[in-house]
């Protein structure tokens, strides 16, 4: 038990190492000019004839690349044996068959994922659309605000989910359904589906998420890369260590998500259950008799 918990705790920990670090005793007060960065929330868009400065959203997008490179790292380690944590399949089918190398670049270079994201945040950033506080470098990281972002961003997400399945088969057949082609997905395919999904089911929800948190710049960040590498791993065809302590909590899972490709109306949500158990759309995945017990 004593691997997996320092693997868990080392990989989430990563995954918000470059807030942490500008943080930590303000080293980007040391790192940057004054000048090239708020240090009091600043409304752009109402109030100032300038652009923001892109320290913020340069930082923010590299928190997301390091985020991935550590969760890469972390499932390449995983899945050659290195880190002697067994893998076990979500699915007793097996996981799929696939050159992880091919599959990594594949998955980086995906437009549905990570180049839509990457330009939502410098169309919104450079042209002053954040709210004052985003702009705001004062202060660490809120951990409130972080979770409360994560909570919103996945009901939001969870009700736009709903939406895309049972609005029109149109909408389904345009948007969401080419996800759905994975009906044993492995961790590449998160970001790949199409632009309308990810229109809908990731950029909407994060706009409204933005309007209703007052956070501050480290804290987008934190939530920023929890988000994305979250998500990338609850696409795993294998069950991640923490998966079963993640699953008491209610906290979306490997197998939670299996769930929804497999099946298709069960688990809408992803980082999170609690929507699902609200509206009686949840499933566990150890009740699914195509699923691995041990999961």
């Amino acid at each position: 038990m004593i691997v997996p918990a320092v693997v868990t705790t080392a990989l989430w920990a990563s995954i918000v190492s470059l807030p942490l670090v500008f943080t930590y005793n303000d080293l980007y007060s040391k790192v940057f000019p004054a000048e090239y960065y708020d240090t009091a929330p600043k409304d752009y868009w109402y109030n100032s004839d300038t652009y923001p400065s892109p320290v913020g959203l340069t930082l923010g997008i590299l928190a997301v690349v390091v985020g991935q490179i550590f969760t890469l790292f972390y499932f390449y380690l995983w899945s050659k044996g290195y880190l002697g944590i067994s893998k076990v399949s979500i699915q007793k089918l097996g996981a799929p068959k696939y050159v992880l190398s091919t599959e990594m670049v594949h998955h980086l270079s995906q437009p549905e994922g990570f180049v839509m994201l990457g330009g939502y945040l410098i169309f919104t950033w450079m042209l002053g659309l954040m709210p004052a506080s985003y702009y705001s470098f004062s202060g660490g990281i809120n951990w409130f605000h972080v979770g409360i972002q994560l909570l919103l961003q996945d009901g939001t997400q969870y009700f736009m989910h709903m939406l895309e399945h049972s609005l029109h088969p149109l909408l389904y057949q345009k948007s969401h359904k080419p996800h759905h082609r994975f009906t044993n997905p492995k961790m590449f395919d998160a970001f790949n589906g199409s632009p309308a999904d990810t229109f809908l089911m990731i950029l909407v929800p994060l706009a409204i998420t933005a309007r209703l948190v007052p956070a501050n710049v480290w804290s987008y960040m934190a939530f920023g890369s929890l988000y994305a590498n979250w998500l990338t791993m609850i696409h795993s065809e294998y069950s991640h260590p923490w998966d079963p302590l993640f699953r008491s909590l209610g906290f979306g899972t490997s197998g939670d998500h299996h769930v929804h490709h497999k099946l298709f109306k069960f688990n809408f949500g992803h980082l999170f259950m609690y929507w699902d158990m609200v509206c009686g759309t949840y499933k566990n995945p150890t009740r699914v008799t195509l699923f691995n017990d041990n999961i």
